[in-house]
C-alpha cells in the first residue's frame, strides 16, 4: 500500500513537472512575437496620431501610479507634435490603453486605442475611426472645452464630451485616459511636473513602463447609463 502511494505521488509529481515545463516553453515561444506585435502597433499608432515627423524621443512619466509615455516628435529639428501613450483602469472590461496625439500648441490630432476589452458593439466603438468621443475632442484645444474641476468630462457629468450610446462607463474611462494624456502633454511641453488626474496632486517622473460593475449584461441593459 505504501509503495503504491509513493508511486502515485511520483507519477503525479512527474505529470505536474512536465505540464509546468510545457507551459513555460509555450510562454517563451510566444512572448517575443507578442512583444514585437505590441511594439509594431505602437509604431503604427504614432504615425496615426501625429503630424508628419522624422523621429520621436520618449519620456516616461508616472501619473496616478500608472506608467505614461510621452513621445516628442520632431521634423527638421523642430517639434512637430507630441504623442502620449496613456491608460486608464476604469474600463467596463478593465484597463484601456491608447495613443493620443497633440500639435505643439495642444490641439488634439487623433486618438488610437491600443488595447481595450469593452462590450462588443457598445464600448468597443471607442476604437472606431469616427466615434462620438473622438469627434468631441479632435481638432480642439482641450482647455477651450467645458471642463469639470479642470478636466474633461462626458455631458452626463457636466462636461462637453458626447458619450457612446449605452456605454457611459466605457466613455468615462476613455475620457479619463484622455485627461491623463493631456496632463502628460502639458508636463513635457512646458517642462513642469505632471499632475495626477484623480487628485490634482503633483505626480512623479519615472522610468516605469473603475468605475466597475459586474458582467456585460449591466452595460447592455442600460445600467451603464
Amino acid at each position: 500500500m505504501k509503495s503504491t502511494l509513493v508511486n502515485m505521488t511520483a507519477v503525479l509529481f512527474g505529470i505536474t513537472l512536465v505540464a509546468s515545463a510545457g507551459v513555460g516553453a509555450v510562454n517563451m515561444i510566444t512572448a517575443e512575437p507578442i512583444a514585437q506585435a505590441e511594439q509594431a502597433a505602437k509604431v503604427e499608432a504614432l504615425k496615426v496620431v501625429l503630424p508628419p515627423f522624422d523621429q520621436t524621443v520618449p519620456e516616461a512619466l508616472t501619473i496616478d501610479d500608472m506608467p505614461i509615455t510621452v513621445y516628442t516628435a520632431t521634423k527638421g529639428g523642430q517639434v512637430a507634435g507630441y504623442a502620449v501613450e496613456s491608460m486608464t483602469k476604469n474600463g467596463f472590461g478593465g484597463a484601456i490603453s491608447m495613443m493620443v496625439g497633440f500639435t505643439p500648441d495642444g490641439e488634439v490630432v487623433n486618438v488610437n486605442v491600443l488595447r481595450q476589452a469593452e462590450t462588443p458593439g457598445l464600448g468597443t466603438k471607442m476604437a472606431d475611426k469616427e466615434n462620438v468621443l473622438l469627434g468631441s475632442i479632435q481638432g480642439k484645444k482641450l482647455e477651450t472645452m467645458k471642463l469639470v474641476d479642470g478636466k474633461l468630462a462626458v455631458k452626463k457629468d457636466g462636461g462637453d464630451v458626447d458619450a457612446l450610446t449605452a456605454a457611459t462607463i466605457s466613455s468615462r474611462a476613455y475620457v479619463d485616459a484622455i485627461n491623463r494624456a493631456w496632463m502628460a502633454y502639458k508636463s513635457v511641453a512646458t517642462g513642469t511636473a505632471p499632475t495626477d488626474v484623480s487628485s490634482g496632486a503633483t505626480s512623479a517622473a519615472g522610468d516605469s513602463a473603475e468605475e466597475q460593475t459586474n458582467g456585460p449584461a449591466a452595460q447592455e441593459g442600460g445600467q451603464n447609463e
